[in-house]
């Protein structure tokens, strides 16, 4: 990873407001800012310094900060979601987000952003979070804390590897995205040139219905001691994501059989980002659900053909229409049931499905590689930060 290890004796203690500047140029009416790109946290990916999204100034009211070239966007609210960017166009930005620019001198420009993305920078922002809805960072105290910097020479040897599997991972990224684009672009076309039926989803399922929603949290206990349970954060989009499930209680479950789980059953999140939709795959244990549309197919319906359709951008338009509320979107079952399915022959629904697995394989690659590369980045990162002088 690096020809020889960073020794640490040399570094030095600074305030952050040492090595980095806040900028606070405000833009009170975006529309007038004169520059054609705005950038909120939600065009912010974790852990990427690139801005791969944006939208306009006229999309947005309200006050404005705006950035130049190089300057680093940091979101501080919600820090823990790690949103750090550097800029590579002039624009505005969310003013839940600083703008930081690099003291040349303490600091290489160039290392500060990669910096700022190490496990220590984030644990100790969050630390000094306050709120508790929207935990936010203000500069006063952020400009306090102080941070162990290595030496000059140390920060641009660290930047070489740091640099190389950044591009590798932006590569990765870049051709995941039009790998997904595309797999859309191909269910858009089958849908359209095809002149299949459509049938209400009532007609074609033999249950339809939502997990638990009253006080789950009653039921929690610690993991190994009772039944899974899926929430929305575990359901993607055509598969399902394990990392911090919860388990009920088996009294919990039990009470709450109606909300067991299946092989073969789709479900779909129903709250906060509804529409996303998964296939329940073989189970060897008990599997509860929270909060999602829990859906069976019947005989006419192949489930991956049904979840992949509710994927698409197809049935996500007609999800949206169902979809109520301000502070916490959510979805009625009883919509759900009133969606119009297509619904070709099952031997065109099996030829689907083998296509799109096609698809699955060489998208799993590519987030195979790039998880490894975002691995090894982070492995790079630990270098290039202290917690004690030794």
């Amino acid at each position: 990873m690096l020809e020889r290890p960073i020794s640490k004796a040399g570094w030095t203690r600074v305030r952050f407001d040492q090595i980095a500047t806040q900028i606070n140029d405000r833009v009170d009416n975006p529309a007038e800012a004169g520059v054609e790109r705005y950038v909120g946290l939600e065009h912010l990916d974790p852990d990427s310094l690139r801005i791969r999204r944006w939208g306009e100034p006229t999309d947005v009211e309200s006050t404005k900060l705006r950035f130049q070239p190089g300057d680093i966007i940091f979101g501080k609210r919600r820090v823990y979601q790690r949103k750090v960017a550097v800029a590579d166009f002039e624009g505005i930005c969310s003013a839940h987000a600083m703008v930081l620019r690099a003291k040349p001198g303490a600091v290489l420009p160039e290392f500060l952003p990669f910096f700022m993305q190490s496990d220590l920078f984030m644990e100790r922002a969050l630390s000094i979070s306050v709120g508790s809805l929207s935990p936010t960072i203000n500069w006063k105290t952020l400009a306090a804390e102080e941070f162990l910097l290595p030496p000059i020479q140390e920060q641009a040897r660290l930047l070489e590897p740091l640099i190389g599997v950044c591009t590798l991972a932006e590569g990765l990224a870049t051709a995941l995205d039009i790998g997904e684009k595309t797999y859309e672009a191909w269910i858009e076309s089958e849908l359209k040139d095809h002149d299949w039926p459509h049938r209400p989803a009532i007609d074609l399922l033999t249950r339809a219905t939502v997990g638990i929603v009253v006080k789950p949290a009653d039921w929690y206990v610690s993991s190994g001691q009772g039944v899974p349970a899926l929430r929305s954060l575990n359901v993607l989009k055509n598969r399902l994501s394990w990392g911090e499930h919860v388990e009920i209680s088996h009294e919990g479950h039990q009470f709450h059989r109606k909300s067991a789980l299946s092989a073969g059953d789709v479900v779909i999140v129903r709250s906060g980002r509804p529409g996303d939709a998964a296939v329940i795959p073989p189970l060897d244990h008990p599997l509860n659900a929270i909060d999602l549309i829990i859906s069976t197919t019947g005989p006419d319906l192949r489930p991956e053909f049904f979840c992949r359709f509710l994927n698409s951008v197809a049935g996500r338009r007609q999800f949206a229409s169902g979809i109520a509320g301000t502070a916490q979107l959510h979805f009625n079952v009883e919509l759900f049931k009133k969606l119009r399915i297509p619904v070709p022959p099952l031997t065109e629904q099996d030829v689907f499905i083998a296509r799109a697995h096609q698809f699955d394989g060489s998208l799993n690659d590519l987030r195979e590689r790039l998880a490894a590369a975002q691995d090894l980045k982070k492995a790079i990162l630990k270098e290039c930060v202290a917690y004690e002088l030794h």
